[in-house]
């Protein structure tokens, strides 16, 4: 399937767009491959876009000052990612977003999205709903971090995304967890 045919099918589930709207709206968009270990957006710089991910994984994280690594959201094929506080603010970026593996994403501008969300209601409703979304899955996981332990965050990741087990290496998922490398085996190991 092609760029296009998976953004409108990711679309079409939560509105009805007609084809010429969805032709004007995919225009805005536009086609971008990394590789491995590319970054997409560094921290400290300005951020203009969101992405769409076609192909591959993405992860969004942060490093202390004491380079510990935090990862806050792993990105797979349909699945968005940006600093959506540096978009939004315009300010400088807090976070980075770089390639686990070699990807393919589209981005959109945020100014065209905008642009697009005044053009048309069923746009603006999709991305409110899609906000909606990513914020009730931000809500849950920090509840998860703060009330479950290392164990019950294990088991929730490899439920709700099993496949990430085969595609992000063990460490990144340990610093997605919150715990060590080593305590990431002791559970896989004792699963």
């Amino acid at each position: 399937m092609d760029a296009k045919a998976i953004l409108r099918e990711h679309i079409t589930k939560t509105i009805s767009i007609p084809d010429d709207q969805f032709d004007h709206v995919f225009s805005h968009f536009k086609l971008q491959s990394y590789k491995k270990g590319q970054t997409v957006i560094t921290e400290g710089t300005f951020v203009h876009a969101e992405y769409f991910v076609i192909d591959g994984c993405l992860k969004s994280f942060f490093i202390n000052d004491n380079l510990k690594m935090f990862i806050l959201q792993f990105a797979m094929p349909t699945w968005w990612v940006s600093d959506y506080s540096a978009l939004y603010s315009g300010n400088k970026a807090t976070i980075s977003v770089d390639c686990i593996t070699d990807a393919t994403v589209l981005s959109l501008a945020n100014e065209d999205r905008e642009k697009l969300c005044k053009e048309f209601h069923a746009v603006e409703h999709f991305f409110r709903w899609r906000t909606n979304k990513g914020y009730v899955a931000s809500q849950k996981r920090l509840l998860s971090l703060m009330n479950n332990d290392a164990r019950h965050r294990y088991e929730e990741l490899l439920n709700l995304y099993p496949q990430l087990y085969n595609l992000v290496p063990k460490h990144l998922i340990a610093a997605y967890l919150g715990i060590s490398r080593e305590t990431l085996s002791r559970l896989y190991n004792n699963s």
